[in-house]
C-alpha cells in the first residue's frame, strides 16, 4: 500500500507561498494513500492556470491539457481504461469560463471521475483579472470600477444540471478537504469538489480571513440532509454559495455501466493486432 510520500515527486511547486493550491495537492495525496491506491493506478488531468500545474506535482500519471479541456481529456481516459482512478483538476477560470460547457455535459454524462476545482475568484496566472466566479462589484485589472457581471455559482449550476455528488471545501480546512476528496473518489459517478483556494498575490478581497468570516460549514449543521436535492439547493441560495461540506449525494449507476456491450476490460489490455488476411482485403479496396 502506497504512503503519502510515494505520491510526492521531486518537482517543486512554483505557486506563491501561501497559495491555497498547496493544500489541495496535499489533500489529494492524503486521500489517495488513505484509499490504498498505488501511483500507477491514478491519473491526474489538468487544464491551464496556476492550478493546472498540479498534474505535474503529484506522483501519478499526469496530463497537462489546454485551457478548459481537462474534463474531455479525463472522460476519454476513463473510457479507455476503466481501471484507472481519474481525477480532473483546474481553476475557476479554466472550469467555469471556457470549460463551462464541458462541465455541464460531464455532469449529465456521469462518468466515474472526480473533478477538483481550485476556486480563487480571479485569474492568477495572467496576473489578476476578473474571473467567472468574481463577485459583482469586484475590482481588478479588467474591472477597475467594479465587476458589472454576477458570479457563476458552481454548485448551484451542478445541482440544477442533475449532479449526483457535489461538495465544497476551503483550503484552510485540510481535514475536511481530504475527507471530501476521498469520498468523491470513492463515489461511482461524476463527483465535484469545489475548493475555495485563496490567491494571496492578486486577490486582496477573498482572503483566508474573509472566507473564515463568511463560510458556513455544513458539518456543523445537524439539520442538513445531503440526500435532498431541493434542500441542498436552498442551502446554496441561503448562503450565497459560501457553504462547505458534502452538499448533495445521490447513488446511481455511472455512464460506463450503462453503455451496451462496453467491456469491463480496459482497451489497453485488448488484443489490437489485426489479422493479416483482413488487412490485405482492406488494402485491395484501394488498389
Amino acid at each position: 500500500m502506497a504512503t503519502v510520500k510515494e505520491f510526492r515527486n521531486n518537482v517543486r511547486p512554483n505557486w506563491c507561498p501561501g497559495c491555497g493550491d498547496f493544500s489541495v495537492q496535499a489533500a489529494i495525496q492524503r486521500a489517495l494513500a488513505s484509499l490504498g491506491l498505488e501511483p500507477e493506478q491514478v491519473a491526474v488531468v489538468s487544464g491551464i492556470g496556476c492550478s493546472g500545474r498540479i498534474s505535474g506535482y503529484i506522483n501519478t500519471y499526469g496530463f497537462h491539457g489546454v485551457h478548459g479541456r481537462a474534463l474531455p481529456l479525463a472522460q476519454g481516459l476513463k473510457l479507455a481504461n476503466r481501471d484507472l482512478t481519474v481525477i480532473a483538476s483546474g481553476g475557476d477560470g479554466d472550469g467555469f469560463g471556457i470549460g463551462l460547457g464541458h462541465f455541464i455535459h460531464a455532469v449529465r454524462r456521469n462518468l466515474d471521475i472526480t473533478y477538483i476545482v481550485m476556486d480563487n475568484q480571479i485569474y492568477g496566472l495572467t496576473k489578476g483579472q476578473t474571473s467567472p466566479t468574481s463577485a459583482h462589484g469586484f475590482k481588478a485589472k479588467t474591472t477597475p470600477t467594479g465587476n458589472i457581471e454576477h458570479a457563476v455559482r458552481p454548485i448551484q449550476i451542478a445541482l440544477a444540471a442533475g449532479i449526483g455528488f457535489a461538495a465544497q471545501s476551503f483550503s484552510s480546512d485540510i481535514n475536511q478537504l481530504t475527507r471530501l476528496v476521498e469520498e468523491a473518489i470513492r463515489y461511482k459517478g461524476f463527483a465535484l469538489v469545489n475548493v475555495f483556494s485563496p490567491c494571496v498575490t492578486f486577490n486582496k478581497v477573498n482572503t483566508y480571513d474573509w472566507f473564515k468570516q463568511h463560510i458556513v460549514n455544513l458539518d456543523d449543521d445537524p439539520g442538513h440532509d445531503p440526500s435532498d436535492r431541493n434542500k441542498a439547493m436552498q442551502k446554496i441560495l441561503e448562503t450565497g454559495g459560501l457553504c462547505t461540506g458534502l452538499i448533495y449525494k445521490e447513488e446511481r449507476p455511472p455512464y460506463e455501466e450503462l453503455i451496451p456491450g462496453f467491456q469491463a476490460e480496459p482497451v489497453v489490455r485488448h488484443n489490437l493486432e489485426l489479422d493479416p488476411g483482413i488487412f490485405e482485403e482492406c488494402v485491395k479496396e484501394f488498389a
